[in-house]
């Protein structure tokens, strides 16, 4: 009897811890961040992609990551700033997921450093 009992709040208690870190997951993924670094274009400047795409360089550290930035209006309108010419410092303001490998961020902002 008593096994079982202990048997049962074991078992809970993982039930609980798994269920709770997924809904942490969810939440943490869902919240914006703010990056500065280098706007540039995925095809004119890296020379990585097939058709123009932007890209945020930072420092993360001591290592360079880049956050290629997904189509919407934001991305959209800003990307002409940067396309063909070499870049521009830049503050972002997005959702960051990981695809394929790559750190994809949702632009809900974007500007140039002052």
């Amino acid at each position: 009897m008593k096994k079982s009992i202990l048997f049962l709040t074991v078992a809970a208690g993982l039930l609980m811890a798994v269920a709770t870190s997924r809904l942490l997951a969810v939440d943490t993924a869902s919240k914006e961040v703010t990056i500065t670094g280098k706007a540039v274009c995925a095809k004119c400047t890296l020379h990585e992609s097939d058709k123009c795409q932007t890209v945020i360089q930072t420092m993360v550290a001591g290592k360079t990551v880049n956050y290629y930035v997904t189509a919407n209006d934001v991305s959209k309108a800003f990307h002409k700033n940067i396309c063909t010419g070499p870049g521009e410092q830049v503050t972002a303001t997005g959702t960051v997921a990981e695809k394929d490998g790559k750190e994809m961020l949702t632009l809900s902002k974007i500007e140039p450093v002052k």
